[in-house]
């Protein structure tokens, strides 16, 4: 993430220093909600319910929806029509809230080469707004929990494609927010560092109830993660529910991969996922 956008996603404070209502209100929930780019409809009229403490995913081919969708809920994008509520806020009304709520992971590399592991933990805790009382404290423990402790005073240029992207988790997590939105947070790696990923995104869920969603072109990452997914195509939520339930809609021997195609018309390849593959090894090379 650039420093730009951490500005953007920044809040007034931690969010675990905002007022409790004292219900658990639905992580993500959408009415109607709507974006348009002129005469094309990118998100049309979507009625979403992400639960607490779930891990969601969002499928579907490129053009699908699935990005803006995620800019439109993280606040960078205002809804044409419609609205959202994260944690039970307002995205319209309670922007900086929402964006106190959650850490956002883009898809390409936002960690800065030249400086260490803990530099770029110190520049985004100033910058989601993390008390300079307690900054030590959470740096300390975000990188404890991905496993980067050791890594701490290295180059970030020095990391493995792995290490980069679980100190740009550690980074959304920070400021302790109870929803992370992640784009293709395993893109571009090679499996030992995928399942590193995923055994601590599970972590993560298990042990603070934290809400992820997650869009991924890997349909094995997504039965490997998700409690439920929506596929997206033009704009709509073509399917949504656990993937088992979806597969046994098709027949016995449907795999999710059927359940893509029924639903969108196009293999994930034909979708467009092999281009953020690319692109994801393309923002690694640059250091």
């Amino acid at each position: 993430m650039s420093q730009q956008s951490a500005q953007e996603l920044s809040g007034p404070g931690d969010a675990t220093d905002l007022q409790s209502t004292g219900t658990t209100p639905p992580a993500i929930e959408t009415m109607a909600l709507t974006r348009r780019f002129g005469s094309l409809t990118a998100v049309n009229s979507m009625n979403l319910t992400v639960p607490t403490g779930s891990i969601f995913g969002l499928l579907g081919p490129n053009g699908a929806g699935k990005s803006t969708t995620i800019k439109v809920l993280t606040t960078l994008l205002p809804p044409s029509s419609g609205t959202a509520r994260v944690a039970g806020l307002d995205i319209i009304k309670q922007p900086r809230a929402v964006r106190s709520h959650l850490g956002y992971i883009p898809q390409a590399v936002s960690a800065e080469g030249v400086l260490t592991g803990y530099e770029n933990m110190q520049i985004f805790a100033k910058l989601y707004g993390v008390h300079h009382s307690v900054r030590k404290e959470r740096i300390d423990e975000a990188l404890n929990l991905l496993s980067l402790s050791e890594f701490a005073q290295t180059q970030v240029k020095k990391y493995s494609g792995g290490m980069t992207r679980r100190l740009e988790i550690a980074i959304a997590l920070v400021h302790r927010p109870p929803l992370l939105v992640l784009d293709e947070p395993t893109v571009g790696l090679d499996p030992t560092a995928r399942r590193a990923i995923w055994e601590r995104l599970h972590a993560l869920r298990d042990q603070n109830n934290m809400t992820i969603l997650i869009t991924t072109h890997q349909m094995g990452e997504a039965e490997g993660l998700c409690d439920q997914v929506a596929i997206m195509n033009r704009g709509e939520i073509a399917a949504l529910g656990p993937i088992p339930e979806l597969k046994a809609a098709l027949g016995p021997d449907a795999t999710l991969d059927d359940v893509f195609i029924a639903h969108t018309g196009s293999t994930i390849e034909e979708g467009g996922f092999a281009d953020a593959a690319r692109t994801r090894r393309t923002s690694m090379r640059r250091e």
